[in-house]
Order: C-alpha cells, then sequence, then structure tokens
C-alpha cells in the first residue's frame, strides 16, 4: 500500500476490545439513537467507503476521522457476518426510543389483564424481530422454524407476566410494578434462545486469529447467546427497578393526584434517561468477538480443527446482540 494511504485495521473496532471501557466506547456510539436518522443513501455510502478501504482503493487525501465515521455507521446498520442491511428496527440503535416506549406502557398499564397481554406480546414482538436481526451466524432460518419460535417465545412472556400478576395480587402494590421486570427476564430466557434456535441446532461460524473459517460449533452458539441473555436481561435492570421506587412516591403527590396523565410520559422519560446509558453499557459486558478454547469444542468439530495445518488453539465467534 502507498505510503501516504490510511494503514487502519478497520477489521476490528476502533477501541480496544479486550478492556470494558473501549467496548462501552464503541457500543455508544452503535447504539447512539440519532444512526436512525441517518439516510439509507449515506448508509450505502458508508459501506462503499469501508469495500473501497479494504481493497486499497481509498484516495491519499482520505483522512482517518472520515473512514471511522463511515466505519461506525457501516457498524450501526449492518449485519457483521451477512453484511446486509438490518431491518430498522432491529438495529441497536433502535433500542433506547423503541425500549422507553415499550418498557413505560408495560410499567404504566400492568394492572389489567388485556393491558398485560398486549404490552408483553408488544415486546416481545418486538425483541423476536431484534433477536432474529441481531442473530450470530449467516445460516438462514425457515419461515416455519421462525413461526414456531416466535409462538413460544411470545406465549412464554405472556403466561409469565399473568401468572406473576395473579400471585401478587394480595402484595403491597409495589410489589405489582416489579411483575413486569420479571416476566420480561423470564422471557428473554425464552424468547432469544427460541429465536436463535437454528444456531443451537447447527452451529454458528468459528475463526481462527487471522479470521479464517475453521468450523461451525454448537457450544460456541450455547455461550453466545447465554451471554446475550444475561447482558439483556441486566440491560432491563435499571429502567424497570429504579422507576417504580420514584413513581411509588411520586402517586402520592398533590400533583400526580390532580394530574394523573402525567404517569406515562414521566415513566417513559424516566426509562429513556437510563436506557440511554444502560444500553452500551451491558451491550459492553462481553467481547462482540467471543473465544473458545478449541479443547471446549464438541469432538467432531475439534477433532476437525486439531487437523488443520497450523491449528488454532483458540477459535472466535460474533456472539450477536
Amino acid at each position: 500500500m502507498d505510503s501516504n494511504k490510511l494503514t487502519v485495521n478497520i477489521e476490528e473496532p476502533r477501541y480496544d476490545q479486550s478492556t470494558y471501557s473501549g467496548r462501552a466506547k464503541h457500543f455508544f456510539i452503535t447504539t447512539n439513537p440519532l444512526n436512525l436518522f441517518v439516510s439509507g443513501q449515506r448508509l450505502d455510502e458508508a459501506k462503499a467507503v469501508v469495500e473501497r478501504y479494504r481493497k486499497g482503493e481509498i484516495p491519499p487525501d482520505f483522512s482517518e476521522e472520515k473512514l471511522w465515521e463511515a466505519k461506525n455507521l457501516y457498524d450501526s446498520a449492518f449485519h457483521p457476518d451477512t453484511k446486509e442491511k438490518m431491518f430498522i428496527l432491529g438495529r441497536m440503535s433502535a433500542q433506547v426510543p423503541m425500549n422507553m416506549t415499550i418498557t413505560g406502557c408495560m410499567m404504566t398499564f400492568y394492572k389489567t389483564t388485556p393491558a398485560v397481554i398486549f404490552w408483553q406480546w408488544f415486546n416481545q414482538t418486538f425483541n423476536a424481530v431484534v433477536n432474529y436481526t441481531n442473530r450470530s451466524g449467516d445460516t438462514p432460518i425457515s419461515p416455519q422454524q421462525l413461526g414456531i419460535s416466535y409462538a413460544m417465545a411470545t406465549g412464554g412472556a405472556v403466561t409469565t407476566a399473568l401468572t406473576l400478576n395473579s400471585i401478587v395480587k394480595k402484595m403491597p402494590p409495589i410489589v405489582g410494578r416489579f411483575v413486569p421486570f420479571a416476566a420480561v427476564a423470564a422471557a428473554n430466557c425464552i424468547n432469544i434462545p427460541c429465536m436463535r434456535s437454528k444456531e443451537l441446532l447447527s452451529g454458528i461460524p468459528v475463526f481462527d486469529a487471522d479470521g479464517n473459517r475453521v468450523g461451525e460449533s454448537t457450544r460456541a452458539a450455547t455461550s453466545a447467546i447465554s451471554q446475550v441473555v444475561v447482558s439483556r436481561i441486566i440491560m432491563a435492570m435499571p429502567g424497570m427497578m429504579i422507576p417504580p421506587f420514584i413513581m411509588n412516591a411520586l402517586e402520592k403527590k398533590p400533583f400526580m393526584k390532580r394530574m394523573p396523565w402525567l404517569n406515562a410520559p414521566i415513566q417513559v422519560s424516566l426509562i429513556g434517561f437510563l436506557l440511554i446509558f444502560a444500553t452500551p453499557l451491558c451491550c459492553a459486558l462481553f467481547p462482540q468477538k467471543s473465544s473458545m478454547a478449541v479443547a471446549n469444542l464438541e469432538p467432531e468439530v475439534r477433532d476437525k480443527i486439531q487437523a488443520l495445518p497450523n491449528a488454532p488453539g483458540i477459535v472466535y465467534f460474533n456472539k450477536g446482540l
């Protein structure tokens, strides 16, 4: 490459992903809700810049800042494995505005059965879209499998919420405010594995340190999905555990009794503020490019990899989000 050209490794994020702070900086950029307002044309231009740079076709006067700006937009909108533009509501940049609205409504309208059913269904439908959009690997999922997974995920969430609601009816009112979180936590344990069941059955691609694909592993898929489940549950905690205490105190205030309609907007705003920080900080809990020792892979995959020339001792995989 010409000495005047950039020599930036854009195959990795700009910030050191071996540290939590580096991963947090990366996700503050990629989960930024403002990315949703970037036009499709500009996203395609960013993709073109990234692809041209990979081929060594970027002009010598192209700045490093412009390159990273393009790469950040590319990361926010294109799937790392399939390279396809992701559905806008499935992107991580849609997490804050969508979750603040849905969570606020779940926590405002939690007392009646129809409201619980509707908002839990709506939430799990959105989660299903996010989980499918951010799946790991490049193996397509059949419509039949997608439908079964969706039905199991949404059914499990609604059942959990209704069961918990019936249990806490005789408990103090504030306990009822935590039912949505318990339902969401339980549903994440159902929704994510269901929507990514193809990975558990067929495995996800694993790579050596140089990025060469060396096989597909179901154990890597199990590790990836487990990490995502944990980070999603922790991501939901601040927005669903802190506002109940605040709202319980506010509802006793005279102004709230005069204007009960303020309940929903205040709650949504509180949750939105918390999610702005919780979303990137929880996405950063585990490295996006996770790793696993070859010795810990299933025997047939391990044997296949160990038979390769210069067989790696560790493989890497995209855990999804």
